[in-house]
């Protein structure tokens, strides 16, 4: 077989697997879409049905009516929103330390955040829920947020951009009298935009969707988020009513999907000038 042959081959299979791979990935979402516009009858039939034969829009209200499931909202809105933000006003000046100064035990200090990245939180959450019990904080919401303040891998990602950042713009700011603050944010944000949208976006998919932590650290409606609302809907509606539990995560999942079209083109870009492959 000709060499041009062969290319083509190749490239009709890298298709080939691309398109097994993507499916793999997006039928999930597609039967989950499905089922939320299903009656009950047709989730119960084999074998499934993809496409409903009328949408039934209204599951969508049955499920918001079945609990708080503004105050859930509100709850996940909240811790989210507050952990982002928290977490850029460590992250950003302690990746600036770690990328532009010298100061003794920078390497130690930087090895143990690196290893902070590889704890998970399930080996610590004991300790914790018992720290913020004995503060009187577990009916709050600030369980929630105040283990996820500090981002490890935020720093890690972020330093590693802010090491690209020619030191040249940096004295040339200094020499003209700017403090180290508006050099942060003058020029240090200004120039890592795709690395700070990756981070939220990372940041915001894992705090949303996290269900273990809010499981142990909450005991009532009121401070719990959607996640948990969700669970919720399954034991008050019953096993069978996936029509209904699928239009829940469907209100779940939409929140991430808005945030991920507004952060999806600067990812590759953040982690090439990083030098992350």
């Amino acid at each position: 077989m000709k060499t041009f042959d062969l290319k083509i081959v190749w490239t009709m299979l890298g298709y080939l697997l691309k398109a097994a791979v993507l499916m793999i990935f997006i039928f999930p979402f597609l039967w989950m879409i499905s089922t939320s516009l299903q009656t009950f009858r047709e989730t119960m039939t084999f074998p499934p049905t993809w496409i409903p034969a009328s949408p039934q829009w209204g599951n969508f209200a049955e499920a918001m009516q079945a609990g708080p499931f503004l105050t859930y909202f509100r709850n996940s809105v909240v811790v989210t929103g507050s952990i982002i933000v928290l977490q850029f006003l460590i992250m950003i000046p302690a990746a600036y330390a770690f990328a532009k100064y010298k100061f003794p035990g920078k390497t130690l200090l930087f090895g143990m955040i690196l290893l902070a990245f590889m704890i998970p939180g399930q080996v610590t959450f004991i300790p914790v829920y018992l720290m913020m019990a004995d503060w009187g904080l577990v009916k709050t919401l600030l369980p929630q947020i105040i283990p996820f303040i500090s981002n490890a891998f935020g720093i890690f990602l972020l330093r590693q951009y802010f090491m690209q950042i020619p030191e040249e713009i940096i004295e040339a700011a200094r020499l003209d009298n700017a403090s180290e603050f508006k050099i942060i944010r003058k020029i240090m944000i200004p120039m890592s935009k795709p690395a700070l949208a990756t981070i939220a976006l990372f940041s915001f998919v894992s705090h949303w969707n996290d269900y273990f932590w809010p499981l142990v650290m909450t005991d009532s409606a009121a401070v719990r988020p959607l996640t948990l609302g969700i669970a919720m809907l399954r034991e008050t509606e019953g096993i069978s009513n996936w029509h209904i539990i699928m239009a829940g995560n469907v209100i779940l999942v939409v929140p991430i999907l808005l945030v991920y079209v507004f952060c999806s083109k600067h990812i590759v870009k953040a982690f090439v000038y990083s030098g992350i492959k």
